[in-house]
């Protein structure tokens, strides 16, 4: 069995089990906070993460370092960015819906969102000028 299959093994039922813990703890009237939210977050992205790429060692995927896995790379993280502002929008409205006002830190953080990539492309095109 190569590494990657027990790495995704391995990181998938760690998720699991903080996913289990963490409805148990909601269940059980307990406060779910910081903690078990980023927990999750990260043992979920390191399990995305060993299942997606493959080893140099054991040649079983697409390399991250390939031209092809910078194209998916960089194809990823601009839908990855679309998708955060569109969250952080929906935030926005149902916090104004739930509360009555906005709060001016997710307002803040989705003005930021929709800077950040037209931002970032005109200090790459300087970069090349």
């Amino acid at each position: 069995m190569s590494t990657r299959k027990i790495g995704g093994m391995l990181f998938g039922l760690t998720t699991l089990v903080l996913i289990g813990f963490t409805i148990y703890k909601i269940l059980s009237g307990q406060i779910v906070g910081f903690n078990e939210i980023s927990v999750i977050a990260i043992a979920l992205s390191m399990f995305l993460s060993t299942i997606t790429w493959g080893t140099k060692e054991e040649k079983d995927g697409i390399l991250q370092d390939e031209e092809l896995g910078q194209r998916i790379t960089e194809k990823s993280s601009k839908v990855s960015y679309f998708l955060m502002t569109v969250f952080i929008f929906v935030a926005v409205i149902a916090d104004k819906q739930i509360n009555g006002n906005v709060n001016i830190f997710l307002l803040i953080l989705m003005a930021l969102s929709m800077v950040t990539l037209p931002f970032i492309e005109y200090l790459n095109t300087k970069k090349y000028q």
